[in-house]
């Protein structure tokens, strides 16, 4: 059940980031799928070092730090998709 839970979480934490970044991004939902649960460790790694390991109720700043680590690692990993394989797609289309 935690890796069903984790591909869900990737999923929306992906999606999320896709919404908030300007301009249209490339890269498949599969891969936008792993770079949200990327996102999701990373986030909850950097809340650790904060401090923000666990609080009653909603974690709001856990998600927060969640959410901007997808962002970071969506824009940066869709860069790098369309500096090899994109360009590769766009040439054969």
């Amino acid at each position: 059940m935690g890796w069903l839970w984790a591909i869900i979480v990737g999923f929306v934490l992906g999606l999320i980031a896709k919404a908030l970044i300007p301009g249209k991004q490339h890269s498949p939902l599969w891969l936008t799928t792993i770079f949200g649960m990327l996102g999701a460790v990373v986030g909850n790694a950097v809340a650790r070092g904060f401090g923000v390991e666990e609080t009653k109720g909603i974690d709001w700043s856990r998600h927060i730090f969640q959410v901007v680590a997808a962002v970071i690692i969506v824009y940066a990993g869709d860069m790098l998709y369309m500096s090899t394989l994109g360009k590769r797609k766009q040439r054969r289309g």
